[in-house]
C-alpha cells in the first residue's frame, strides 16, 4: 500500500495581491505525475485545502479539475478540512465527489463510524484503514462550562480531542478484526503539535484554549498525516507522526525549508517507509536583509531580464529613519528581474534594546512584553533553534495563564 500525504495546499491564496493561480496548477500537475510515476493507491490532503472560505472561482476549478485526474489515475483521494476551510463549501459536493473515489471529511461526525474509512489498493481490495480527522472546533467535542478557569479549558480540550482519536482508533481495531486482514491503520489531523516549527503564515487555531497536542495523546496508529504546519517535520521525534508542510511557500519566511510531500509505503500492516518528495519551486522568490550599500550587492547578482520575475521581500537594516526609503529600493531594483513585494525596516537588536531601556520602566510593561523583549535578544536562526523558542513561548503563556487564573480566584467578588 502507497500513500501520498500532502495538506496546506491554500488554493485561492492572494499573496501580497499576486495570484498563486499558476503555481498551484504547476504544483497539481507534478503532483498527479508523481502519483502515476510512484503508482500509489491513495492520496491524503490533511486540511487547508483552500485559502479561505470563500475560494474564487479558479480555486474551485483547480480542486474538481483534480479530483477528476485521480479518478482516472485510479487513486483515491482523501480531503480533510483545516481551519481555513469551508465546512459548508467542502459539503456541497461531498456526495458527488464519492462517486469519484474520492472522500471528503469536513467535520466531525455524530457518528464516529462515518469517519473511519476502508482506503482501497489500486486492485480495489481494502489496502488500510483511515481514522479520518479533520480540523477540530472545540465546540465539536467539547461543551463548555461556565466558570471554568483557561488551564482547565485547554486541559479538557486536549483530553477530548485525544478522546476522539482513541474512539476512532478502537473503530479501525474492530474494522480489521471483522475483515480479517493485516491492515495498517492510519490517522490524521489538523492542529498544532507540541514543540513544532512554525512560520508567518500559520495562524494560531486555538488561541486562549489549546497551544498545542501531545504526540503521547495520539493513538497507536501506524502513521499519523498531520497538516496546517508549513514547514515538514517529525512530532516528538516519532518518525509516523509527520507534517508534510505546505506545497509552496506561504510566506518569505518559508524559503529556508524545502517543501515536499510525502511517500508512504507500508508491508502488510507495519510502516515500511517515509520517503521525502521535494516540490520544485515554480515562482522564483527571495528574501533579502541589510543595509542599502549590501541590499545593492544583493541586486546586482539579478539579470535586466529572465523568463520569470523574481518576487522580494526586503528587510532593510537602517538605525535612522529615511522617508524616501521606497524610493531609494525602487531605484536599486530598476532595470532589475525583480518586483518588491514586502519592504520592511528593521533596526539592530542592540540598537533598539538601548532605546526601549531608555525610555520604558520595568512597571510600564507587561509580563508578556518583559518575556517578549528577553526572547528578541536570542538569536534564532535555524529550525532547531526557532522550534525552541516556540516551545518556550508556549509554556510561558501556559505558566502565566495559571498565575493569572490564581490570583483572579484568590481575589474578592
Amino acid at each position: 500500500m502507497k500513500i501520498i500525504h500532502t495538506s496546506d495546499w491554500h488554493l485561492g491564496q492572494s499573496f501580497f495581491t499576486k495570484s498563486r493561480k499558476a503555481e498551484h496548477q504547476a504544483f497539481l500537475h507534478w503532483l498527479l505525475a508523481q502519483a502515476e510515476q510512484q503508482q500509489v493507491d491513495a492520496i491524503l490532503v490533511a486540511g487547508d485545502v483552500f485559502d479561505t472560505g470563500t475560494p474564487p472561482s479558479y480555486a474551485r476549478e483547480l480542486y474538481n479539475e483534480f479530483v477528476v485526474a485521480c479518478n482516472r489515475l485510479g487513486v483515491c483521494l482523501v480531503v480533510l478540512a483545516g481551519n481555513h476551510d469551508s465546512v459548508s463549501v467542502l459539503n456541497e459536493s461531498r456526495q458527488l465527489l464519492a462517486c469519484l473515489n474520492t472522500y471528503v471529511v469536513a467535520s466531525v461526525a455524530e457518528d464516529p463510524a462515518q469517519q473511519l474509512i476502508t482506503l482501497p489498493q489500486r486492485d480495489g481490495s481494502p489496502g488500510a484503514l483511515l481514522c479520518a480527522v479533520p480540523f477540530i472546533r472545540p465546540r465539536d467535542v467539547l461543551q463548555s462550562r461556565a466558570g471554568d478557569s483557561g488551564l482547565a479549558k485547554r486541559q479538557a480540550l486536549g483530553t477530548a480531542i485525544s478522546q476522539h482519536y482513541q474512539q476512532l482508533y478502537q473503530l479501525a481495531l474492530a474494522k480489521r478484526e471483522a475483515l480479517e486482514a493485516p491492515l495498517p491503520i492510519m490517522a490524521t489531523g489538523h492542529l498544532s503539535a507540541l514543540g513544532v516549527s512554525q512560520s508567518e503564515s500559520v495562524r494560531d487555531i486555538y488561541i486562549g484554549t489549546l497551544d498545542g497536542f501531545a504526540a503521547d495523546a495520539f493513538p497507536p496508529a501506524d502513521y499519523i498525516a498531520l497538516g496546517h504546519i508549513h514547514r515538514p517535520q517529525i512530532v516528538g521525534k516519532k518518525p509516523h507522526i509527520r507534517y508534510s508542510g505546505s506545497p509552496i511557500a506561504l510566506s518569505f519566511d518559508e524559503l529556508g525549508s524545502s517543501k515536499q510531500v510525502l511517500l508512504v509505503q507500508f508491508a502488510e500492516d507495519k510502516l515500511n517507509e517515509v520517503i521525502p518528495l521535494e516540490v520544485p519551486r515554480f515562482q522564483a522568490m527571495a528574501l533579502l536583509k541589510g543595509n542599502l550599500s549590501e541590499l545593492e550587492q544583493q541586486l546586482n547578482h539579478y539579470p535586466e531580464q529572465a523568463e520569470q520575475f523574481t518576487w522580494l521581500s526586503i528587510e532593510v537594516t537602517l538605525d535612522d529613519y529615511l522617508p524616501d526609503l521606497q524610493q531609494r529600493i525602487q531605484a536599486l531594483c530598476d532595470g532589475k528581474a525583480v518586483e518588491v513585494l514586502q519592504l520592511r525596516r528593521a533596526r539592530s537588536k542592540q540598537r533598539q534594546s538601548l532605546s526601549q531601556q531608555q525610555q520604558e520602566t520595568l512597571t510600564e510593561l507587561t509580563p508578556q512584553q518583559v518575556f517578549e523583549r528577553r526572547l528578541a535578544l536570542e538569536h534564532l536562526e535555524d529550525d532547531t533553534a526557532n522550534a525552541r523558542k516556540t516551545r518556550l513561548e508556549q509554556l510561558f503563556r501556559q505558566v502565566l495563564a495559571e498565575v493569572e487564573s490564581g490570583d483572579s480566584e484568590e481575589s474578592p467578588a
